[in-house]
């Protein structure tokens, strides 16, 4: 039986630390090496870990998380590379559908379906993300004082957007412009790329999970990226995640 529990799950730690100083009544529990965080939000029951990075760490991570707290739906958040045009620094991106770009069983499948599931392309759940839309909109429309249009022009960023589309995720990080390009050719209509939320939509469409999936972009995944990444953690992806998470629990 599912709870009114709802799992948020951080890509990286700079993310679960924006949010655990908000945890209320809080428990730890620990399983399988990842440390789970209960309690209330913001009046909202919920529980707060990290997913790992990679495909298979971001699946066990989801798996336990489903079995051991039994979630109505999930959240997750992190930051990605840039891919489509005008997905600048500072940006975010909501996906709608999620793909494997590493996946290829060819030619006894078609490149990208994950075999046995005829399928390529796994759907966010439209109801959670269209929360988590207006919640983002809310943000960039009002940020927080942490997000001033000064502190953000110390990287570059000028007037942070919204997109919503494709998510692509891979056991690789992209980070030249060669990598960047070939899969902006294959799969044109992809927004960002990252290393986890394909995994995560395949095993909540396995369990039948709602879930929601978004990043912030802290780079073009090519050669051009010259930001500070650990202080843009801290200082804009931390204070999105915090801004965004609470937002959407006020909505919900």
């Amino acid at each position: 039986m599912q709870t009114s529990t709802l799992a948020i799950v951080s890509a990286m730690h700079e993310e679960l630390r924006a949010l655990l100083p908000q945890l209320q009544d809080a428990r730890r529990v620990s399983r399988a090496g990842r440390e789970f965080h209960s309690g209330q939000m913001y009046g909202h029951p919920v529980v707060l870990v990290l997913s790992g990075v990679g495909k298979v760490s971001a699946a066990t991570t989801v798996a336990l998380l489903a079995s051991e707290f039994k979630p109505y739906a999930l959240l997750f958040t992190g930051v990605a590379g840039g891919l489509g045009a005008g997905v600048c620094v500072g940006d975010v991106v909501l996906a709608r559908e999620l793909l494997q770009h590493d996946m290829d069983a060819s030619p006894l499948f078609p490149r990208y379906e994950v075999p046995f599931t005829g399928r390529s392309r796994f759907p966010a759940d439209t109801a959670l993300s269209d929360t988590v839309a207006a919640a983002t909109t809310q943000c960039l429309d009002h940020p927080p004082s942490e997000l001033s249009a000064a502190h953000l022009a110390e990287f570059g960023i000028t007037q942070p957007r919204l997109h919503e589309g494709m998510v692509i995720s891979g056991d690789r990080f992209i980070a030249t412009s060669d990598d960047s390009a070939a899969l902006q050719y294959a799969l044109p209509d992809a927004l960002a790329v990252e290393m986890e939320g394909a995994a995560v939509a395949q095993v909540c469409a396995d369990i039948g999970l709602p879930f929601a999936l978004l990043r912030v972009i802290s780079d073009r995944a090519d050669d051009s990226a010259h930001i500070d990444f650990p202080r843009f953690m801290n200082e804009v992806a931390g204070a999105y995640t915090h801004a965004i998470v609470a937002a959407t629990l006020a909505r919900l």
